[in-house]
């Protein structure tokens, strides 16, 4: 192992967003990369949302909203107001200063740069030394399957806030999308992978669907650690104990870990669930036990410092047979 390894963190979403906080606390910007999915991107208004991208790149800079769990603090809704004045589309919430940053991404990739040149252009701009990347440069898009029929992640997600019956999600385009030219490169020089506790069937199963992702994960034989984003039988953040219920899932760390199967050789779980570790570590995997609950900065370095170390103390250790 290197004196000086290097993290890959896959990110979507709040949960996502905090956790890469805390890693970029405990690591210099040359030891970690943060790529964040892509798929639940959309046109709305004439502008092209990035929400889980906008997620980490605000957690990064401390302008976040913690009470809200999306968008930026201290967020106006004069334009939303005015627009519901004059009967416009008013579900999908954009505060006003957050319009500024779907602004400048929309003018920027209609001049022809890339998603990941806007992103890392959003973060020298934001102050972000870290690397934030997207999983693709090239268009993913989460549709979700329901009792209803399938419809489009936002409409499901937001439109519809998550009432219809969760049947699967299929990411249209995957098929075709390469990932990041940056993401590619780190996947490659990693020496350990961290999937933060983001919702995995729409926040990191996308990731994992650009050709070549889990192969290349399985086949580098890096140790690829998981915070679990269930804990005590309730999802930390938003609809996930819903869905895994809906699919006849465990709503438990253990369901989870059935779930990513053998990408993921260690867990992460919290001290309420510390009951499972033995379940979990039956099939294959190695656990560590600690508060995972990000309520402040400190939860956050706590925990990645948890999750760098569970990570790098596994690859010097010998593989579980």
């Amino acid at each position: 192992m290197s004196a000086e390894p290097f993290i890959l963190a896959l990110a979507g979403g709040v949960g996502g967003g905090k956790l890469a906080r805390g890693l970029a606390a405990v690591l210099p910007p040359e030891r970690l990369t943060i790529a964040v999915n892509t798929a639940d991107d959309f046109v709305h208004l004439g502008l092209h949302i990035s929400p889980d991208i906008d997620s980490v790149l605000y957690a990064l800079a401390d302008l976040n909203d913690p009470e809200r769990g999306w968008g930026l603090a201290g967020e106006t809704w004069q334009f939303m107001d005015a627009l519901e004045r004059l009967g416009g589309e008013t579900w999908f919430r954009l505060g006003d200063r957050d319009l500024a940053t779907h602004m400048l991404r929309t003018q920027e990739l209609a001049k022809g740069r890339s998603l990941s040149e806007v992103a890392a252009l959003l973060a020298r701009r934001l102050g972000i030394e870290h690397a934030v990347v997207p999983m693709s440069d090239d268009p993913v898009r989460s549709i979700v399957d329901t009792d209803e029929g399938t419809m489009a992640f936002q409409d499901y997600f937001v439109r519809r806030k998550c009432e219809p019956v969760f049947r699967g999600v299929s990411f249209a385009g995957a098929d075709k999308a390469q990932p990041a030219a940056t993401f590619a490169t780190v996947l490659e020089r990693a020496n350990a992978v961290v999937i933060t506790p983001s919702n995995p069937f729409v926040s990191i199963d996308p990731i994992l669907a650009v050709p070549g992702m889990r192969d290349t994960l399985l086949g580098r034989c890096i140790p690829v650690v998981a915070v679990s984003p269930v804990v005590g039988g309730n999802a930390v953040k938003g609809p996930l104990a819903k869905m895994m219920r809906e699919r006849g899932m465990d709503v438990s760390p253990l369901g989870v870990a059935r779930h990513y199967g053998s990408l993921v050789s260690g867990w992460i779980v919290d001290d309420a669930d510390r009951a499972l570790a033995p379940a979990i570590e039956a099939l294959g995997c190695r656990v560590r036990v600690c508060n995972t609950m990000m309520h402040a900065i400190e939860d956050k370095t706590q925990l990645a410092r948890e999750a760098v170390d569970f990570a790098l103390k596994f690859a010097a250790e010998p593989a579980l047979t």
